[in-house]
């Protein structure tokens, strides 16, 4: 554990503190009197900025380290001696079990938490600690499952595991869930992760709840609120989202997770670009052709129709993990790998974007098919999605950045449920050699000529570059080979989920992979436009078969830019 420390130590700003501003005062409602006691009674206690919102405490450099924490009994705590309390709200639904808590326990299993922790879970299911624990531990596995210590470390991580039962709206539930809290953060300078793992609607609610019972006082470290998408359905349920969060929050508590952001390939995709000289004059309109980010999967809704009904496609994979992609991609090197400096590059791009209209844009949705004796069905099969729905479950779209390096450059965007195969990448297409000596040798197919650099992020990420060489022989035949680097033969380790990384960023104050408030405006203003059309119009999604390669408009769509999607030949390569 020693090494932990070390990591913590090393990066006192990172748990820098929030001091929010001034504005007018806001309603406080007090715990109930018959849970008043020592720790609880910070709940009524606790220091108030003007406007209601918690004076979130110092940081771990300024002297905050000495201080007493409010409502902990026991000595000051020693320099160093601090504690992270993670609590998941929304601790009984799919994405806690499946995702937070493994993703936890990894960090726990790979030494990368501090060494004081706590985990609370908090739902409005009644259940006891032991049963949060047997919940957790079905859904548990070790990096390498024949390590001898798996067993034990998971029984380790289970007794730091929790649970506090409450409706989210009540501030009852989450300033019992404060005294709980305070109790194992006794004698060490405290620190506390939200993770919102609920619906939308219900953000706010939870935010006012715990902020105003649950956060940490002047002096006590610091509180941050994890939310998971979606921000809003537009421009102005998102505007309207944020402006409620800031009620209760400053923006620098709020991180808004787009789980891609942290996956291995789209964090190597800065690296790629600025540490290697031999992309970086050839990242601009003057080499590229065209981009194309494609996401796919091969299975349908699967019971979860009900909530994807209300979204789309567009919004539930564009317009954001395929356009924070997009950004990252597009934009100009930042001054330093500050979290600032790479967001305000990444929202001059976004800001430099056309927004979309209808004729720029693709939909289909899926429907029922028949493979030898399989049948498989119909997004309106789906008994939670309404028989006449115009849904997209498939959308293709052609966006365009209209500054100096990407003036003309087409990227297009392709993303669907229910295709052929389960991918995700990004497809650089470079433009033709002029004058080829060897036009003649590769034959018509000019697409073939030209140079492709390949990121798939999933699965089996890889990085390869196409190129042309001479096939050996007497004679003058080229062919289109790859230069690969396949992540699972060159390093011979898992690679960490993509919340293990945002989890451990968060903890860390490390912000540079989490949305700000304005670029998340401006990701909007891009799709909104159309969003609002399609709805209004009811535009009909084209129909394709469920395990195929989507809709015939998407190959128009890209032909209209003289593009061909780089994922029609039958591996994918």
């Amino acid at each position: 554990m020693a090494a932990v420390d070390l990591r913590f130590h090393l990066h006192p700003a990172a748990f820098s503190s929030v001091h929010p501003s001034n504005s007018s005062a806001k309603p406080h409602r007090h715990c109930p009197p018959q849970r008043i006691h020592a720790a609880a009674r910070r709940c009524l206690l606790r220091a108030k900025s003007s406007n209601g919102h918690p004076q979130i405490g110092a940081s771990f450099s300024d002297g905050a380290l000495d201080a007493k924490p409010s409502g902990a009994g026991g000595p000051a705590p020693e320099q160093g001696e601090h504690t992270v309390s993670i609590t998941v709200v929304g601790a009984s639904g799919d994405l806690a079990k499946k995702k937070i808590f493994p993703a936890l326990f990894a960090l726990f299993y790979e030494d990368w938490l501090p060494e004081h922790f706590t985990i609370f879970g908090y739902a409005r299911s009644k259940m006891s600690d032991e049963e949060l624990r047997n919940m957790i531990s079905m859904t548990l596995t070790c990096r390498i499952d024949q390590r001898a210590n798996c067993s034990e470390k998971m029984d380790q991580f289970l007794k730091r595991c929790f649970y506090q039962s409450g409706q989210y709206n009540s501030e009852e539930g989450f300033c019992e869930l404060d005294r709980k809290l305070t109790e194992k953060e006794a004698g060490k300078l405290p620190n506390r992760l939200f993770y919102l793992s609920i619906p939308p609607n219900i953000f706010v609610d939870v935010v006012r709840s715990a902020s105003r019972t649950a956060s940490l006082p002047s002096g006590g470290g610091w509180t941050r609120f994890i939310v998971e998408k979606p921000f809003g359905r537009d421009s102005e349920s998102s505007g309207e989202l944020t402006r409620s969060l800031k009620m209760y929050l400053e923006e620098e508590q709020i991180f808004r997770i787009d789980h891609y952001l942290g996956k291995e390939l789209v964090e190597n995709l800065s690296v790629l670009r600025f540490s290697n000289l031999v992309f970086q004059p050839l990242w601009s309109r003057d080499y590229i052709r065209n981009v194309q980010l494609i996401f796919s999967e091969d299975f349908g809704t699967e019971g979860r129709g009900g909530y994807f009904d209300n979204y789309g496609i567009i919004r539930d994979i564009m317009q954001n993990h395929l356009l924070q992609i997009l950004a990252l991609f597009a934009m100009e090197t930042p001054v330093s790998l500050a979290a600032e400096d790479i967001r305000n590059e990444k929202v001059k791009v976004l800001r430099s974007m056309r927004k979309l209209k209808v004729e720029d844009v693709v939909v289909g949705q899926y429907k029922g098919h028949t493979r030898g004796e399989k049948s498989f069905p119909a997004y309106v099969d789906d008994p939670t999605v309404p028989n006449d729905s115009v849904t997209p479950t498939f959308a293709a779209a052609a966006l365009f950045i209209d500054n100096a390096r990407w003036d003309g450059v087409p990227f297009l965007m392709k993303a669907g449920k229910a295709l052929h195969t389960r991918r995700a990448e990004i497809r650089v297409q470079f433009r033709r050699v002029p004058g080829n000596l060897y036009r003649g040798s590769v034959g018509a197919d000019l697409d073939m000529a030209t140079n492709e650099l390949v990121l798939r992020v999933q699965p089996d990420e890889a990085i390869y570059l196409k190129i042309n060489n001479k096939v050996p022989g007497l004679g003058m035949r080229l062919d289109s080979g790859n230069l690969n680097l396949f992540y699972s033969e060159r390093y011979q380790r898992e690679i960490p989920d993509a919340y293990e990384r945002l989890l451990l960023d968060a903890m860390e104050g490390e912000r540079r992979l989490f949305i700000r408030s304005d670029e998340l405006d401006a990701a909007w203003a891009i799709f909104t436009p159309v969003l609002r059309e399609l709805e209004d119009k009811r535009v009909a999604p084209e129909l394709y078969p469920y395990g195929s390669r989507g809709p015939v408009g998407a190959h128009y769509l890209a032909a209209n830019y003289n593009v061909r999607w780089g994922d029609i030949s039958s591996d994918g390569s």
